[in-house]
Order: structure tokens, then C-alpha cells, then sequence
């Protein structure tokens, strides 16, 4: 069950939505001014710990953190390994990462031209 998070063009604040399940609709409205006009965030995750055996360090000895690519095929064997499909948006984002797009403009893509940086302190 996904929480999805959005900025207000409105207020420019963050609201975060629950979905029952990735294949509902999402129908969103800003939870402080009531605003449809909503850009959607990347989202922190976090990943199950049964789906990464983090103690078997061997398994990172060779990824490279800042590798834009290595980092978009472990977020893929990592959602592979828990059993989660991805939504289609995260895994159109993680295939042009390790095609190897500029990060940057994956990001702007993904949130329709604005990043974070472009909501106020509340994001």
C-alpha cells in the first residue's frame, strides 16, 4: 500500500497520499489549503530488510554510491528481491537511470519541472 507524496502549486506545501493498492487512481487534493493542483515528489523509501541481506557486505564491495546507473539497478533488484512491483513512473525513472540520463533531468521529468527546492520549507 504506497503513500504518495505531492506539492501544492497552491500553497506549496507537501501532502502525502495512501493508496490502497499501485493499481487505484490516485485522487489527490492538498490536506492544508484543499488544492488540485498537485506536482507529484520522489519519495524517500525504504526497502524490507528480509529483501537485502545488508550483513553480506560482499554484495556492495563494488557499488559505486554516486554511480547514477549502479544505484538504479540495485533500486531495481532490491524491489525484484521483496516481490514489489514497481509503479510505472518509478520503473520509467530507474530504466532511463540505468541507460545512464542525467539523474537531474530524470528528476525534473518525474516532477513535472520542479524539484523540491521549488516548494517552500514545509517540503
Amino acid at each position: 500500500m504506497p503513500i504518495y507524496e505531492y506539492g501544492c502549486l497552491d500553497c506549496r506545501k507537501r501532502t502525502s497520499v495512501f493508496v490502497r493498492s499501485v493499481s487505484s487512481p490516485v485522487t489527490a487534493a492538498c490536506e492544508h489549503c484543499g488544492g488540485k493542483k498537485l506536482s507529484r515528489l520522489m519519495s524517500k523509501f525504504a526497502v524490507h530488510p528480509a529483501a537485502v541481506n545488508f550483513d553480506d557486505e560482499s554484495s556492495f564491495a563494488d557499488l559505486d554510491e554516486n554511480d547514477p546507473r549502479q544505484m538504479a539497478r540495485l533500486m531495481r533488484q532490491m524491489s525484484e528481491e521483496a516481490g514489489e512491483d514497481m509503479d510505472p513512473e518509478t520503473g520509467d525513472m530507474i530504466s532511463r537511470l540505468e541507460a545512464g540520463e542525467d539523474p537531474e533531468a530524470v528528476m525534473a521529468d518525474a516532477e513535472g519541472g520542479m524539484g523540491a527546492d521549488d516548494f517552500g520549507d514545509d517540503f
